[in-house]
């Protein structure tokens, strides 16, 4: 499942994750309709942006893993302060992706993430 409000980088990151023989099973373009399609969909993987309208990443990250503990959220960020990623971490977050991202950072790190 893929979680940003921009458009934009909700497609660059399906195609991205479809190059690498992945399905995107669900989007969301805000932190409510990111709760709503995890129960629906209850997907392999999330990518979370940090900064969304209406619930941001930090509370969604809370509010999936205390729906489901085991889920594999890596989140993504434009900030490179290492509390708020450290804090993502200590929440459950498996990962995080510093924007700008590159294809190969994205990949390796859904696989690090899927075969932990």
């Amino acid at each position: 499942m893929i979680v940003d409000d921009s458009d934009a980088i909700r497609m660059v990151l399906k195609d991205i994750i479809t190059i690498g023989k992945h399905e995107c099973v669900s989007e969301a373009g805000n932190g409510l309709e990111a709760i709503e399609q995890f129960k629906k969909n209850d997907p392999d993987l999330i990518l979370l942006d940090m900064t969304m309208p209406k619930k941001d990443g930090l509370d969604v990250l809370k509010e999936i893993i205390s729906i489901k503990p085991t889920a594999k959220i890596i989140m993504i960020t434009a900030t490179d302060n290492q509390s708020i990623i450290m804090q993502c971490v200590k929440e459950g977050a498996a990962a995080y992706i510093l924007k700008p991202f590159n294809f190969e950072d994205v990949l390796s790190k859904i696989s690090q993430v899927l075969t932990a």
